[in-house]
């Protein structure tokens, strides 16, 4: 038999009161603190910006591309112009095979899908 405890939630949220005095405390004092980053100064621009200058010695050289000429590069077209294919034939899932033979076009007809 399995017993099961009960343990009230407000029972571990217990906060001593000299603990909630001093952070109070604590937290009155960081209030009252005064900090420069609340004062913001605000930065007069001229509205055109310098361009970047580039550091002496610092200057890449320029070099000169070699002019080969204009080549155009077009989609070439191939073609089978021989004799030794006799066509094409269908395998399972649309994948298409070469047929060179009388043998092979059978073999690939009575495949199994």
């Amino acid at each position: 038999m399995i017993v099961y405890g009960y343990i009230p939630k407000w029972k571990n949220r217990r906060v001593l009161k000299s603990k909630k005095l001093q952070d109070e405390e604590w937290l009155v004092s960081m209030q009252s603190m005064t900090t420069n980053f609340s004062k913001t100064k605000s930065k007069k621009t001229t509205g055109a910006f310098s361009s970047p200058k580039i550091p002496a010695g610092r200057e890449s050289p320029k070099y000169e591309s070699l002019d080969t000429g204009f080549i155009t590069c077009g989609k070439i077209f191939q073609k089978y112009t021989g004799e030794k294919m006799m066509g094409i034939a269908t395998m399972h899932k649309s994948n298409a095979v070469p047929v060179f033979t009388d043998n092979e076009a059978k073999e690939i007809a009575s495949m199994r899908r």
